[in-house]
């Protein structure tokens, strides 16, 4: 680059600074003030409001833990090691999923990684499957590493699922490289995600997995409840007007005769809750 050229860069750079300490008295001097700054330059229209969740979002990664987006342990979808392609196969094709822990007889003892690619690559070609010579080592990460430090680790490593970690070295979730942009832009959905916005599980007898933008149309025909939609659209925001508040994960409320556990949430919305009927 040319002095001219980084000179005209620079000077538009600090023109645009110039221009928002002129715009609001002070350049920032904190978090709290750079995104109360990027809420005026919102509600002013110079940014709409997806671009600023968005901004919000990457300033808040810095700050949150594995912990607070991994997948649960009990939600993992696994590959036992002397599973046979047989039962391989279904696995794969009902999660939706492009990688898989491969554990032992329990979860803790998880061998590796699997790709769907490696194996489906070789049943495409008719060749015969032996599963440990497919399984990649596992990337294996504590609860507390920051998100930040995890999605650079991510880039540079090329890869994109890592098993959690207690402080006890049990297993418990585990945390892929969409888990930390949705964080930045939102839930990110694909032609692969089994329905992906109306989600409800089965999870055992009379208990359910309900993703929180689920339409309570869809809810109360999966579940022969008559909840209104009138003013929520979705299982989410009929759970948060309940509670007055956004609620944290473990917290529930019953609404009617069913009770909603929270499974997942963050500071700024509700991802999943559990159901169950109380009566």
């Amino acid at each position: 680059m040319n002095d001219d050229t980084s000179d005209s860069s620079n000077a538009s750079s600090r023109g645009w600074l110039e221009r928002i300490g002129r715009a609001f008295g002070s350049d920032p001097r904190s978090r709290d003030d750079l995104v109360e700054l990027l809420r005026d330059l919102s509600r002013q229209g110079l940014i709409d409001t997806d671009t600023l969740a968005m901004l919000e979002g990457a300033l808040e990664v810095d700050e949150l833990q594995v912990r607070d987006v991994m997948i649960p342990r009990s939600h993992m979808v696994v590959i036992p090691a002397g599973a046979e392609l047989t039962d391989i196969l279904p696995i794969i094709i009902e999660s939706g999923h492009s990688r898989f822990p491969v554990v032992g007889e329990d979860r803790d003892e998880v061998q590796g990684t699997l790709l769907a690619k490696d194996l489906l690559k070789l049943v495409a070609n008719g060749d015969d499957v032996v599963l440990s010579d497919l399984v990649r080592p596992p990337v294996i990460i504590p609860e507390s590493k920051r998100l930040n430090v995890l999605l650079r680790e991510f880039r540079i490593s090329k890869n994109h699922m890592a098993i959690v970690v207690d402080e006890y070295g049990g297993v418990s979730g585990l945390v892929t490289i969409e888990d930390v942009l949705e964080e930045i832009v939102g839930d990110i959905d694909d032609e692969h995600d089994p329905d992906a916005i109306a989600d409800i599980q089965r999870l055992e007898e009379n208990k359910y997995l309900v993703q929180a933008l689920t339409p309570i149309d869809d809810f109360n025909d999966a579940m022969g409840t008559d909840f209104s939609d009138g003013e929520y659209d979705t299982i989410g925001g009929l759970v948060v007007a309940e509670f007055g508040r956004l609620p944290e994960a473990g917290e529930s409320v019953d609404i009617g005769n069913w009770t909603f556990v929270i499974t997942s949430a963050d500071d700024r919305r509700l991802h999943a809750v559990e159901v169950f009927q109380t009566s």
